[in-house]
């Protein structure tokens, strides 16, 4: 019983997966996605699903900072939908604000060249959505 956690962009969806227990994430992938000609990466993410036996969903929703919600919110709230229909498991929409700040902040200091940074921003990003949804849930 694995949750994915999901950092939707407007080109690429950060993946990560929690441990069987439900207490930690790792980053696994980052999906290319093109929301333009209406790919959102479904394939790769029903193989993961099948492989790591996923049974749930978390999906950041990047709320603005005085809590209205934007472009991309909006775009997380399709990709929820989606996810419902397409794989019938519980989804959750996850306040993501600033995680993706806070990665690229983490990778600076761990001095990770620019280039090496985009490969894992993404991943990076879903991971901590999904820690601080698992954080949330062990309370």
């Amino acid at each position: 019983m694995r949750i994915m956690g999901l950092d939707v962009g407007s080109k690429t969806v950060g993946v990560a997966i929690s441990d069987a227990l439900g207490w930690t994430a790792q980053g696994i992938e980052t999906v290319k996605i093109d929301e333009e000609n209406e790919e959102f990466g479904i394939d790769r993410i029903r193989e993961l699903v099948q492989s790591y036996g996923v049974t749930e969903f978390v999906v950041g929703f990047p709320k603005n900072m005085n809590n209205t919600v934007g472009p991309r919110g909006e775009a997380s709230m399709r990709y929820k939908e989606l996810l419902e229909k397409t794989f019938s498991m519980p989804v959750t929409l996850w306040d993501e604000r600033l995680t993706t700040m806070a990665a690229e902040r983490l990778l600076i200091e761990a001095d990770v060249r620019r280039k090496d940074r985009k490969k894992v921003i993404d991943k990076m990003a879903a991971a901590m959505i999904l820690q601080g949804f698992l954080d949330r849930k062990q309370l």
